[in-house]
């Protein structure tokens, strides 16, 4: 049967259908299945969140000054963004300003987590879907050596003998029966097109970049006293500065701003030598995969971040672009208020919620999280052991939020292509340098290689960003003003008896935006939106699909039942469910109890 959606697609859930469970290396909370017809096209695809966790209820009557705290541990990967969000919002509620020190540590480490996101999500959770570790043993070290001279001949580590032992020790991964980092690869799928030196090349960065992520998070651990989850604060940032110091505990001195300098200076290189000529070499090969657009060409959505001022979220303030496109009319970039209860609803129609008017979108706000899970009357299977899901009736624990009723997508493509759109200057010469670069037209944005390419993009971007409010941050102190929060609000006697705040970022995966509501010095709701609800939206009420099953659509397997192209579409959005299923109680009430043995 084909069903139109008003979203532009043409679904037919005839034909054999796949299932992939799990689909995330990152976490494994995510369902696919897609219809493919005789010839290997997917022609319906299906996006199940499959976990249910607790992260909003628990915050319930809280005090919003440790709502970070809590919020933070929504993702051990995006660490730190979620608390970012938290704290603004808390701040906005509350009409508390932040000083200028604050916000330049702030947004150095919202760039730094950028930047360590998109080199572990290129290298660590997407990098092996186009590149064959196993191929790479086929290699020449000596051709190898000049295909990393040729593609960066700025990298020290291009050695014949250097690439030599990275395949002396991939030889006794796979001799010892035993892949390690490269098991259950689909490595004899046509869908892989490198040549062994290329493969060989990037799985060499791969380890290389194993080794930069501990160099990175350092940054974190500077300025919020530890990584993962480092300490925020309602007010500004937790470090003091004091550049006499010697031994302070926690305090900032010349040796570690010197020391951040540094780390900044590392992720630029890796940058330039390494992550951007490894995906124009890659992407090379595959020019003509250019699949997996899904919305991206239709409906984009980006909240824009890293405010140039502290306290000014205005959009011309703003060096990451925000903004909506939608119908595909990319000569009009919408304005977004994230407060207007007309333009960001999330439905439960096709989610394993019910609120009290069915079909009704609500802005978060006024958002209800209640458990119903119920399946369709096709599923097969059982509750406890699906075959395949119903999509026609509910089928995940991810809600579906929608943009003035579009399904949107976000995330670093989206945020470029609002940011090409809106001709930010910088961006716009990042992608034509790359497509000119690669001899590719404006529209192969549009699709999986275009989604990965933004990353890379975003990265080079962010690391330049970083540099300069760094720069701004040591200029500021020179000048007298070490201030790095404002207390005046702490006491809660200062606060009004109600109070309601939104915080915004752009979180690496895409637009993020806690909503909270504070009572009597309480916690009274508390929502979030994050980027993988939007990407990982069921069907909505009018039967508009979302991010992940519209990118699906339309895709050529080379073998379906080792869906590789799945992954490779999928991963680059770069799904985090632990971040998309909350559950929230309006009333208190208790939902679930969980008996550990």
């Amino acid at each position: 049967m084909v069903v139109q959606t008003p979203n532009g697609f043409a679904l037919d859930d005839s034909g054999q259908r796949i299932v992939v469970d799990p689909v995330t290396r990152i976490e494994g909370h995510m369902r696919c299945e897609v219809n493919v017809d005789d010839e290997g096209y997917i022609r319906n695809a299906v996006s199940t969140g499959t976990m249910w966790r607790g992260l909003e209820v628990i915050l319930k009557g809280r005090d919003p000054r440790d709502a970070w705290a809590f919020t933070e541990r929504i993702c051990g990967v995006c660490t730190g963004t979620h608390a970012l969000t938290s704290v603004r919002a808390v701040e906005d509620a509350l009409e508390i300003e932040i000083p200028e020190n604050a916000n330049s540590i702030r947004n150095i480490m919202q760039l730094n987590l950028e930047i360590h996101d998109h080199v572990v999500h290129f290298y660590h959770l997407h990098a092996l879907d186009w590149v064959n570790p196993v191929n790479a043993l086929r290699a020449d070290p000596k051709a190898t050596s000049e295909l990393q001279q040729a593609v960066s001949p700025s990298h020290p580590l291009s050695s014949p003998g250097y690439f030599r032992d990275v395949q002396n020790r991939l030889k006794q991964f796979v001799e010892s029966g035993q892949l390690g980092l490269f098991k259950n690869g689909y490595w004899d799928n046509p869908a892989y097109l490198l040549p062994p030196e290329a493969d060989l090349m990037a799985t060499t960065h791969y380890l290389e970049a194993l080794d930069l992520q501990k160099e990175i998070v350092k940054v974190h651990t500077i300025f919020g006293g530890k990584n993962p989850h480092p300490n925020w604060l309602v007010g500004g940032v937790p470090c003091p500065i004091n550049v006499h110091s010697t031994g302070a505990v926690g305090a900032i001195n010349m040796e570690r701003l010197n020391l951040v300098s540094s780390i900044i200076e590392k992720c630029d290189e890796f940058n330039r030598n390494v992550y951007l000529p490894d995906v124009i070499a890659i992407g090379g090969f595959y020019k003509s995969w250019l699949y997996g657009g899904g919305l991206s060409s239709k409906a984009c959505l980006a909240y824009g971040d890293i405010p140039e001022h502290p306290n000014d979220f205005s959009p011309e303030q703003l060096h990451l672009p925000r903004g909506a496109i939608i119908d595909g009319d990319m000569s009009t970039v919408h304005d977004v208020d994230v407060r207007d209860p007309e333009q960001i609803q999330e439905f439960v129609d096709h989610s394993w919620y019910e609120y009290a008017e069915t079909g009704k979108g609500l802005h978060p706000w006024d958002g209800e999280t209640q458990a119903k899970f119920e399946l369709g009357p096709k599923l097969k299977g059982t509750r406890t052991n699906i075959k395949e899901i119903d999509e026609g009736g509910k089928y995940s624990w991810i809600k579906a939020p929608r943009w003035r009723g579009h399904a949107m997508e976000v995330g670093p493509l989206a945020r470029y292509v609002v940011g090409y759109a809106k001709g930010h200057e910088e961006i716009k010469d990042q992608v034509d340098g790359l497509l000119r670069k690669m001899d590719l037209p404006v529209d192969a944005l549009f699709s999986t290689l275009g989604r990965t390419a933004a990353r890379a993009l975003e990265s080079e971007y962010c690391g330049r960003l970083q540099r300069h409010f760094f720069d701004k941050l040591v200029a500021n102190i020179k000048n007298g003003d070490e201030s790095t929060a404002n207390v005046a609000k702490w006491d809660p006697s200062t606060w009004p008896k109600e109070a309601k705040g939104v915080g915004m970022t752009e979180a690496p995966r895409g637009a993020l935006g806690h909503w909270v509501r504070i009572k009597d010095g309480r916690i009274e709701n508390y929502q979030c939106v994050v980027p993988t609800t939007w990407n990982g939206s069921p069907r909505d009420s009018q039967g508009n699909i979302g991010a992940f099953e519209a990118s699906l659509m339309n895709t050529k397997m080379e073998r379906p039942e080792e869906p590789v192209e799945i992954l490779r579409t999928l991963h680059s959005f770069d799904p985090c469910l632990a971040c998309s299923t909350h559950v929230m109680s309006p009333d208190g009430e208790e939902l679930t109890t969980v008996k550990v043995r």
